[in-house]
């Protein structure tokens, strides 16, 4: 498990204490996580490990089930209903209404408004088997991938899934981090020990395309023109300019692990990670100039909101992120 996860086991310690979090259920039940997330006054406080875009709402998810609404990119709310307590490590939006969210117990949740309100579409109690990224091509298919080489997929919405193979032999239980695509629609997960795997034929086979390196691959993502940027442990930062067949090793100037990507409209390039840290690339991720903010925070993903950048942390989103101030 990476260390954004083990974390969030930390910093959920924390915010369980607060005086808003402090009353608990009195009745036992069968599987905690799996009861109605509790809304609280300090949500926008939680840990927070992934974001993504509906439409001009931006929805960022977490902690004890937390799922946080935003439609001015600064004051953020909780969804009115998500029907679980688990760890929530991914989300994604197909549209400005659809999208889902997963995370640990196996859980896959769907919205149709938005964030609003979440249904329970898959959830796995009891096993080690974690949904750590997500992707959905269309509001009917999508991947997910987890530790341990593992990965599924549904045709239906989420209603079922299936067992789906990403890599075979002696490396076949490499950890699966995150799902992303292309503009051309190819798909790529990275994972751990520089593991990079690429599929032109919407996930039925994978070719390894690794940067042979060591360091566990977090995130990826795609830019506007094309190019594809993937970061993660110990600073590990690589592009590729030919839709993944082939990548090359970026300076990133630090040696703090890299969470997350984004490209805000003014074409810049924003990557963030442990630390406080934050890189800046303005030739589209050929070269990046690192700051670290002075708090350190460990920032876990980033967010486009415009021309400024939005971004999360172990303890929620943060205030007066744009370039200017950072």
């Amino acid at each position: 498990m990476n260390l954004i996860r083990l974390l969030a086991v930390v910093a959920t310690g924390c915010w369980l204490g607060c005086p808003a979090y402090a009353a608990m259920d009195a009745a036992a039940k069968p599987w905690p996580t799996l009861q109605a997330a509790r809304r609280v006054s300090n949500a926008a406080t939680a840990p927070i490990l992934a974001s993504a875009r509906a439409g001009k709402r931006l929805v960022a998810v977490g902690d004890q089930g937390v799922i946080l609404l935003s439609d001015d990119g600064s004051k953020f709310r909780q969804a009115k209903a998500v029907p679980v307590r688990s760890l929530l490590t991914a989300v994604q939006f197909v549209d400005e209404s659809h999208g889902y969210a997963a995370g640990h117990d196996g859980v896959v949740l769907g919205t149709q408004d938005a964030g609003e309100t979440w249904t329970l579409l898959r959830a796995e109690p009891g096993k080690e088997q974690p949904v750590l990224s997500i992707y959905f091509e269309t509001p009917q298919h999508g991947i997910a991938v987890g530790p341990y080489g593992w990965a599924i997929e549904t045709r239906d919405a989420g209603k079922t899934w299936s067992d789906l193979r990403i890599q075979a032999g002696e490396d076949a239980d490499r950890h699966l981090l995150h799902l992303f695509a292309s503009g051309s629609g190819a798909l790529f997960i990275t994972g751990e020990g520089g593991a990079i795997f690429r599929s032109t034929d919407k996930g039925q086979s994978w070719q390894d395309v690794s940067t042979g390196k060591r360091g566990s691959l977090w995130y990826g993502a795609a830019l506007s023109d094309g190019t594809l940027v993937v970061c993660g442990m110990r600073g590990h930062l690589y592009r590729s300019n030919d839709d993944g067949k082939t990548w090359q090793s970026v300076a990133s100037n630090t040696t703090q692990s890299l969470t997350g990507i984004a490209q805000l409209a003014s074409g810049k390039v924003v990557v963030v990670g442990m630390g406080g840290t934050v890189l800046e690339s303005q030739d589209s991720g050929k070269s990046f100039k690192a700051t670290v903010r002075p708090e350190q925070e460990a920032l876990t993903a980033v967010i486009a909101d415009g021309a400024k950048s939005v971004l999360l942390s172990m303890t929620g989103p943060l205030p007066n992120a744009s370039p200017e101030k950072q």
